[in-house]
């Protein structure tokens, strides 16, 4: 079902994390395996016999794991066209993958997503929205009874990566309450992008870090399992509580060579996102296994699902005006040279999909082509 997954959820060995700044700014290439004889008649590419997708092993990429689990994205395949899904458990690996050309499409967060766009000129585009919600800052009770946040100068906090979506969140919220942090390391407060969630987890537990900005399902385990406190729920920082976790992106060669799979693709994200909304008391289970069964770890505790899935919700929308939001405090921060993201959103093979289903479409804002 799932394919090689990178560095398990649990496991004790950790890629080196990389930061996507580091990644080479090389135009992506197709990754989609070799193809059988065209067609009679056909008078383009024919279909790949490999479609290499990606996803994190998260709670806020359930869509991408039913996906999978459930046949949505193979179902939708035509004859002859295999998804290969590698997951990860960090995003620098899954953005390295992405931009080495090693996957044709990848859910990732909103941060590696326009730091993909930009450092390729434009050759990965998010084609549709895929989790809001399931992220925040959490910290410890001693921490949270105390003169919050002034109490945060001096301390460590976590976030998933350099340069990722959280990692992004907590310093430009870190800005807001007057503390400097500096990408290159030091500042007011400390952030440890290089350790990882599972790590992470296990320092605050021994009170090694004041708390971190994680998404789920960390975020209910600092919280539960790590007696912490969520200070800061992201939804609160964004209008209406709606802010995108995880998106889905494609290379410009997908997209221009065969845009019958990524419409493809598409249906299948559209199913699993109608199957997860509409099946409540059955999903976060199904979710859970999917989870478990990429990284051949053991199922989340029944109480920290439970928690976890009251911070999530899915849908198609991929926010426009909040990725605009999310690159200019990208670029602030120094993490991009520019704020300039107009065309990364491609929605027309979506709009496709919904329309055909008689769904309502979804705006592009003023980030489309």
């Amino acid at each position: 079902m799932f394919g090689k997954t990178l560095r398990t959820r649990r496991g004790t060995t950790r890629r080196a994390a990389t930061s996507v700044l580091l990644l080479a700014t090389a135009v992506v290439v197709g990754a989609c395996g070799s193809s059988g004889d065209p067609a009679p008649g056909a008078t383009g590419p024919p279909d790949p016999s490999t479609v290499n997708l990606g996803c994190l092993v998260n709670l806020t990429h359930a869509p991408a794991l039913i996906g999978v689990s459930q046949g949505f994205f193979q179902g939708a395949m035509p004859k002859g066209t295999t998804v290969k899904t590698t997951t990860f458990s960090a995003g620098p690996a899954e953005s390295e993958a992405l931009l080495g050309g090693t996957l044709d499409a990848a859910f990732v967060g909103p941060g590696p997503a326009i730091n993909a766009f930009i450092k390729t000129n434009g050759n990965v585009l998010i084609v549709a929205g895929t989790a809001s919600g399931g992220a925040g800052l959490v910290v410890s009770k001693s921490v949270a009874s105390g003169s919050f946040p002034a109490d945060l100068a001096g301390k460590t906090l976590s976030s998933p990566q350099l340069g990722n979506t959280q990692d992004i969140a907590l310093r430009t919220w870190l800005a807001t309450k007057g503390f400097v942090t500096n990408i290159n390391g030091g500042g007011q407060v400390n952030i440890d992008s290089s350790s990882g969630n599972s790590v992470s987890l296990q320092n605050f537990e021994a009170g090694k870090i004041a708390g971190g900005w994680v998404p789920e399902p960390y975020e209910s385990e600092f919280i539960l399992q790590g007696k912490g406190t969520l200070a800061v729920d992201e939804a609160s920082l964004w209008p209406n509580g709606q802010f995108p976790t995880t998106v889905l992106v494609v290379t410009h060669n997908l997209l221009l060579n065969h845009p019958d799979i990524v419409r493809d693709l598409l249906k299948g994200l559209v199913k699993s996102v109608a199957w997860i909304n509409s099946n409540e008391a059955a999903a976060p289970a199904a979710v859970n296994a999917a989870l478990a069964a990429s990284t051949g770890g053991k199922l989340l505790k029944s109480s920290v699902l439970g928690l976890a899935w009251t911070h999530l919700r899915f849908g198609l929308d991929p926010f426009a005006a909040d990725l605009q939001t999310d690159a200019n405090n990208a670029e602030k921060l120094g993490f991009n040279k520019t704020s300039d993201i107009k065309g990364i959103l491609d929605l027309g093979p979506l709009n496709e999909v919904l329309t055909a289903a008689g769904d309502p479409t979804v705006s592009a804002g003023s980030l489309g082509s």
